[in-house]
């Protein structure tokens, strides 16, 4: 019923940007957080940023000050602009929608995304 679609990964070189976007398609009502997750070989998944509808915000304490995260709640869109990249950026960057409201009714679900690899190299 609901999918998320990342893209806009790739390669980049140290202290590079990069644009990740993420689409939430189906029978959606609402979507209380739509954020980002990233995982590199060997670690745990982790939190990048989260956006509420509302607009709150929250950041690791590595995205601080480098990441942006935006969103288009009309589309279901969310946005993560990234900046100054170092090499330890590098790993699979996951879409999150949680509290999942879909216009069927019923309990809310949560959704990720299939990924999309980021790789900050020179």
């Amino acid at each position: 019923q609901v999918q998320l679609v990342e893209s806009g990964g790739g390669l980049v070189q140290p202290g590079g940007s990069l644009r990740l976007s993420c689409a939430a398609s189906g029978s959606i009502f609402s979507i209380y957080g739509m954020g980002w997750y990233r995982q590199a070989p060997g670690k745990e998944r982790e939190l990048v940023a989260t956006i509420t509808s509302g607009g709150s915000t929250k950041y690791a304490e590595f995205a601080k000050g480098r990441f942006t995260i935006s969103r288009d709640n009309a589309k279901n869109r969310v946005a993560l602009q990234m900046n100054s990249l170092k090499p330890e950026d590098t790993a699979v960057y996951y879409c999150r929608a949680d509290r999942v409201q879909t216009r069927l009714g019923g309990p809310l679900y949560d959704y990720w995304g299939q990924g999309t690899q980021v790789t900050v190299s020179s």
